[in-house]
């Protein structure tokens, strides 16, 4: 497991790139387990039960799409952040539905800008659109569940010269809109979280950033609860192999991760701030990596255009 590299590493200034903002999303959603963690189809429903039973949580997914995965969630922190910024600027009236382009939302999740990333990001909102949540978390009065998607609706236009995306609308749920827009719901993340190419790692990051926050103290978990926090459905001995892999490699922004027992002996994880000089070491050794896949990536492309020339070449000399 690794971070993946920030395919917009340079400045522009007409992009309101999400490291110009302070990266936000919802309390309550960062510490259940509302996503999938796996990129293939997940159709298996995620169902939750805090350990006191009062918040619970089953999420569904539609067959034709699968759940929405926790790198689709990129796409509500973006305008849990865009909606923040908004608010920070005195704007009374935040829209649910807010407009953007391709191409900016792309650029400020710190993805690319090339075909599949525009298929995959539309890929992205359906999941988010027709993934059905249902939870005792803010459930309205006289009832015990809220039920909803994470979007409402989204719109994309299209040149008809060009057949390529151009302005776009998202249309929050009311249940986001109103966690987003509440007086202390949201909490500010590490802008390297967008780069966590695991499933788990980026889990395990949004519970301990919930549960640690900038505390000194740290905070343990035993795996089991930790498992379920996540919502992995790996059973109980591949997910402690899976945890013992993302503390060998030691990518988490922000936090630190031991294997440890409570009292009674029972596994747990301890969760601990970074201490200044490991946060630096780690952040330059990132960077190293991220260099030296983006120089591979580079090579790759190059590679895959002479393939093509060639081909091309070959079919002409056919002919």
């Amino acid at each position: 497991m690794s971070k993946r590299r920030d395919p917009n590493s340079e400045f522009d200034f007409f992009i309101p790139l999400m490291n110009d903002l302070p990266l936000k999303d919802q309390r309550e959603v960062m510490e259940r387990p509302f996503f999938s963690l796996q990129k293939r189809k997940r159709l298996k429903p995620i169902e939750y039960r805090s350990p006191d039973g009062e918040a619970w949580v089953k999420v569904e997914a539609m067959p034709a799409y699968g759940m929405a995965t926790i790198w689709d969630a990129d796409i509500l922190i973006w305008a849990a952040s865009v909606l923040n910024r908004m608010k920070e600027q005195g704007v009374n009236d935040l829209p649910r539905t807010l407009t953007t382009t391709t191409y900016d939302l792309l650029r400020g999740i710190r993805r690319g800008t090339g075909g599949r990333d525009y298929s995959e990001l539309q890929a992205a909102l359906s999941r988010l659109e027709t993934t059905s949540i249902r939870t005792s978390i803010r459930a309205p009065k006289r009832r015990t569940e809220a039920q909803f998607g994470w979007l409402d609706g989204w719109t994309l236009e299209v040149d008809p010269a060009t057949d390529q995306p151009r302005g776009m609308t998202i249309t929050l749920s009311n249940w986001v809109y109103e966690g987003i827009v509440s007086e202390r719901s949201l909490l500010t993340m590490h802008h390297d979280y967008f780069l966590l190419t695991g499933g788990l790692e980026r889990a395990l990051y949004r519970v301990a950033r919930k549960h640690v926050g900038q505390q000194r103290g740290g905070w343990m978990c035993r795996l089991e609860v930790l498992r379920e926090k996540t919502g992995s459905d790996a059973t109980s001995k591949e997910f402690t192999r899976m945890v013992r892999k993302v503390i060998e490699t030691d990518q988490l922004p922000e936090y630190t991760m031991t294997m440890t027992k409570t009292t009674d002996k029972i596994p747990a994880v301890l969760f601990e701030l970074r201490c200044a000089s490991e946060a630096a070491e780690l952040h330059a050794r990132l960077e190293e990596e991220r260099e030296r896949r983006e120089r591979v990536e580079v090579d790759q492309k190059r590679a895959e255009e002479v393939d093509k020339l060639m081909d091309h070449l070959a079919k002409v000399e056919r002919r």
